[in-house]
């Protein structure tokens, strides 16, 4: 379910480099939903750590990533800010597509059995959550997430890149901000699930 979702986040992510005019991921085998491409990439972030934080503790971290020319990033900001945003606009897509098969599991349930209504109920609650707090989590302004990315589509041209630059130095503090932001993200996105499945 993981591997799913964050190869549909750096497809898309791979699809909006490449029409706007980056072949990079492209040439790299990544504009596909075959998740074979971004596990060769990323081994380590969309196997290892996903399998060990779920025999941990019942849930998957993990990280990829689509390769991209920084110069055409560089030259062209708003369009590598529209690429940043194609990744978690997919898993907002997807998390729409669990709560629309939750509301048919809901619809079909009299024809299915108990025990296929639960696993299917089960799996959409899940697979909404994940896709939820993927969206809600990558979309924080700060390197390196999308959203360090995503902001500068409210700056002008001219001054996207001097704040794509300076956000990028930040280096270590963002990943010290998500390290202690993401326990809040997850709580608050178990919230809105409960509120949204009743589990």
């Amino acid at each position: 379910m993981f591997i799913f979702s964050a190869t549909c986040h750096e497809a898309a992510h791979a699809l909006a480099a490449k029409l706007g005019g980056d072949d990079t991921a492209y040439a790299a085998g990544q504009v596909s939903l075959n998740p074979v491409p971004h596990i060769q990439r990323e081994p380590v972030g969309m196997v290892v750590i996903p399998a060990i934080s779920f025999f941990l503790s019942g849930s998957m971290i993990g990280w990829a990533s689509a390769p991209y020319d920084p110069y055409w990033a560089a030259r062209h900001p708003k369009r590598a800010a529209l690429m940043a945003l194609a990744g978690p606009s997919a898993n907002l897509a997807l998390f729409l597509v669990g709560i629309a098969c939750m509301h048919a599991v809901l619809f079909f349930g009299a024809d299915l059995g108990p025990e296929m209504l639960e696993f299917l109920g089960r799996f959409s609650e899940i697979f909404a959550t994940l896709n939820l707090l993927l969206f809600v989590f990558n979309m924080i302004p700060v390197p390196p997430l999308d959203g360090a990315e995503i902001i500068l589509l409210f700056f002008p041209e001219h001054r996207a890149e001097e704040i794509r630059h300076k956000l990028r130095g930040m280096g270590m503090i963002g990943f010290l901000v998500v390290f202690l932001v993401f326990p809040k993200i997850f709580s608050v996105v178990q919230r809105v699930a409960f509120t949204i499945f009743g589990f």
